[in-house]
């Protein structure tokens, strides 16, 4: 699952076309009914009636509504392991809440391992059982993610955590 889900689909065929042919990667021989029924599954899973996408192509979806389209195929398609690169860095506060919630249903119903990469370490935490922090492409620190954020054991990692803004006392409304 890529950042641009612009990217991930072609603007020349409809969005329910690629969905369906996404499908020709499974080792698994479906019917074209079996094709459909998978992909209505996927769509349905991410609150998208089937019918409000037919005929429409990528250029006519929003970035949110796209991100849910990569997440209808990730559901038609079931992998073992998905790998998200920023899945909400391009998208709104309620539309990241909202893919997040749904990557949460895809690994609990799928039972899926998901590699979430992100920049975000509130958000790795929120979305991690387990955290692998990075720096020029070394882990320095990993664990759960208790563990990592109340007893990191690199200075990157208390680096990261001090650059989350704090809440000022004086703000908070008693």
């Amino acid at each position: 699952m890529f950042q641009d889900p612009f990217s991930c689909f072609n603007q020349f065929f409809t969005i329910r076309a690629q969905l369906e042919d996404a499908m020709k990667i499974k080792k698994e021989k479906l019917s074209k009914a079996e094709i459909s029924d998978r992909v209505d599954a996927g769509l349905l899973a991410v609150n998208v009636a089937p019918k409000d996408i037919e005929g429409k192509y990528p250029f006519e979806l929003s970035g949110g509504q796209m991100q849910r389209m990569l997440l209808a195929r990730i559901f038609a398609l079931r992998p073992q392991v998905l790998i998200a690169d920023e899945p909400t860095s391009m998208v709104d506060a309620c539309v990241r809440a909202n893919i997040l919630d749904y990557l949460m249903k895809l690994k609990e119903e799928l039972q899926m391992t998901i590699v979430f990469v992100t920049h975000d370490i509130g958000l790795a935490y929120y979305v991690s059982d387990r955290l692998f922090i990075m720096h020029e492409g070394r882990i320095v620190d990993q664990g759960k993610p208790d563990d990592v954020i109340l007893r990191p054991t690199s200075d990157i990692t208390v680096k990261l955590l001090d650059d989350i803004p704090e809440i000022h006392k004086d703000w908070i409304k008693r």
